[in-house]
């Protein structure tokens, strides 16, 4: 019988989640098992790495079930990104993974900068320093926890601890470990520099190759734990965003991948490396090839936010079968592009490319007794608009070539009206996949392209992903009044009052360490 099926495997924060593809990208079963996220401080944010393993058996199991699993050639896994965990010589966790979203780095921060030097640190590793990046976590458990640093064997990114734990190697993707900031994107290998400068060793990280690249055969134990077939290889994949963008096919230049979900990040395809404050840059799918990644931390959760403290839908919503988000967005077609001049920027969670801003805030002006919720409302999904033009702004630049679309994916790209106010205020087409597992489809092209199933990544993506033939079009009257409010209003905004924002955000948490105290 011949092999002609892939898995992918999706370990995100959430849950680890197996899905089988077949050559024409549908999804021929799958198999998920939720995680949990444990905090003991508020801004500390961790998972049992077992539990990585653990989930990821239960959804392999569920997925193989539904076939036969003869037919199975090859794993991808794309991954939570930044996430890491220290193990022992055997690949077993020497404490809690700390995840992405983890804060606990950010005091470290000018110390940091000090250390590496800020430019220097970019141009290497392809992304401003911040408190999201695995380098900083790591000087922190020198700082904090030196047993376990000293006991350290590996320090693991997600990938290459559930491909140890598949075949027994220790090895993992360029682009699953390029997001940590430790690696050197111009050299295409671990950054000595970097390394030494926070007390680690070259060999206490696993070997990295290119994304598409075997990395093993499945062990006797793991077949057996998590029911897959003897022989199945295991492929290098990418981190989730940018394996999001090759399952929505951006493997051209001039293409942007637009992810409306919690946060909203954005890919843009790129042939050449190069660093800019307006993006990070990571790798992309295609060899020899890059994404420019931008990132809105308060995407749909903001709008999320709004709905559960200002809106008492649930009722009204479960009565119609809709979603409070689909009443909302019934309800203000009725306001008028602009919001009758109520203007947000949506810095919910602080601010990273273009300001990197940890104490960013978000700014809502033109507040009067005209305005309602609606109008509220309205300003959100429009402010995000803006946000997303004035990063696609920085990136052309850079690519000194204009995006000629988006692709749609996450949960947003389901709302139809967020859809046509990204177009409008943007001026570009917006389209959408048909498949809702966009992240999960790149690393299946991934793998069906390095068993042979299609000559190249290329081919393999154009005959897997499946884009709608109906997208959005900017309406030409609205993109100049939007265009109008972005130029005259909208980027100065926040450059205005960025140090009145960082004051009162150094003010408030003064007073309340001193009340704490008292």
């Amino acid at each position: 019988m011949t092999s002609d099926l892939v898995v992918s495997l999706d370990s995100s924060t959430s849950a680890s989640k197996a899905i089988i593809w077949d050559r024409q990208g549908n999804i021929l079963s799958e198999g998920r098992a939720s995680l949990v996220i444990t905090q003991t401080h508020p801004t500390w944010y961790e998972q049992p790495a077992e539990a990585w393993w653990t989930t990821a058996c239960e959804a392999f199991g569920k997925a193989v079930a539904q076939v036969n699993p003869k037919r199975l050639a090859a794993i991808c896994i794309t991954h939570q990104r930044e996430t890491f965990v220290p193990v022992n010589d055997k690949g077993r966790p020497l404490r809690n993974g700390i995840l992405w979203m983890d804060e606990r780095a950010r005091p470290l921060l000018g110390e940091l900068k000090s250390l590496f030097g800020a430019e220097r640190f970019h141009q290497v590793t392809g992304k401003p320093l911040s408190g999201n990046l695995t380098v900083g976590k790591i000087a922190w458990l020198r700082q904090n926890e030196p047993r376990v640093f000293d006991d350290t064997f590996m320090f693991m990114d997600v990938h290459g601890y559930l491909v140890q734990r598949l075949t027994g190697n220790f090895r993992t993707g360029w682009g699953c470990v390029d997001p940590m900031g430790l690696f050197d994107m111009r050299r295409n290998q671990w950054s000595e520099e970097i390394l030494s400068r926070i007390g680690v060793r070259l060999e206490q990280f696993p070997e990295a190759l290119p994304s598409g690249s075997i990395l093993g055969t499945v062990t006797g134990e793991a077949v057996k734990v998590c029911h897959l077939p003897e022989g199945i290889l295991v492929v290098a994949g990418l981190g989730d965003g940018q394996s999001a963008g090759l399952g929505v096919n951006i493997t051209q230049p001039g293409e942007c991948y637009l992810s409306l979900g919690t946060s909203i990040v954005a890919g843009a395809f790129s042939d050449k490396y190069t660093t800019s404050r307006a993006f990070r840059t990571m790798y992309g799918g295609v060899p020899d090839t890059y994404i420019f990644e931008t990132v809105l931390l308060g995407g749909a959760y903001t709008v999320k936010w709004f709905i559960d403290n200002f809106t008492n839908l649930e009722k009204d919503a479960t009565r119609l079968n809709l979603s409070a988000e689909e009443l909302m967005d019934a309800d203000v077609r009725n306001v008028p592009a602009g919001a009758q001049g109520l203007l947000l920027v949506p810095y919910w969670n602080s601010a990273m490319n273009p300001y990197w801003d940890e104490a960013a805030r978000g700014i809502m002006v033109g507040w009067t007794g005209v305005h309602q919720r609606r109008h509220m409302y309205r300003a959100i999904l429009e402010g995000t608009a803006f946000e997303q033009r004035l990063h696609t702004n920085g990136v052309e630049q850079a690519l000194g070539r204009q995006i000629n679309r988006y692709v749609v994916v996450g949960g947003g790209a389901r709302n139809e009206l967020w859809c046509q106010i990204i177009a409008d205020v943007t001026g570009k087409l917006v389209y959408r996949t048909r498949t809702h597992e966009a992240t999960a489809l790149g690393a299946g092209i991934l793998a069906a392209s390095a068993i042979g199933l299609f000559p190249d990544i290329h081919q393999a993506a154009d005959a897997m992903v499946h884009i709608d033939p109906i997208f959005f079009t900017p309406d030409l009257d609205r993109h100049r009044y939007y265009s109008q409010i972005f130029n005259e209003v909208y980027v100065h905004l926040f450059p205005a009052l960025q140090d009145y924002l960082d004051r009162l955000t150094e003010i408030v948490a003064s007073y309340e360490e001193r009340t704490r105290r008292v």
